[in-house]
């Protein structure tokens, strides 16, 4: 598989953008579940971390930056610049995880 660079930045050091191919996303929806509310409002009561919630949320994030670089990798870029990442409520209980970024051609 094609190594692609990602970044939060707009540039690459020693490199330059010599072309913008398009916006590139990636999303997933995740929803809870009655376990880990159960152990999530136990933890609201004696505080700290929820680390299912924690766990849930890393892995949507990465599901959605993986859907991102790979529709790059589809459009023949060599890089993503710009990431950022945006949540969204969905419904009670279930939130988007979205990853989006600028496909572009490097020299």
């Amino acid at each position: 598989m094609k190594e692609i660079i990602t970044t939060t930045t707009d540039s690459i050091p020693g490199k330059k953008v010599v072309g913008i191919l398009g916006v590139v996303k990636g999303n997933t929806i995740r929803a809870r579940n009655i376990g880990r509310d159960v152990m999530a409002n136990m933890k609201t009561i004696i505080g700290g971390e929820i680390k299912s919630y924690t766990q849930m949320t890393t892995q949507a994030r990465e599901e959605a930056f993986n859907r991102m670089v790979n529709e790059a990798i589809e459009m023949k870029a060599d890089a993503i610049i710009n990431i950022r990442y945006s949540t969204a409520m969905i419904m009670q209980g279930a939130a988007e995880m979205l990853a989006y970024g600028t496909a572009v051609k490097l020299k």
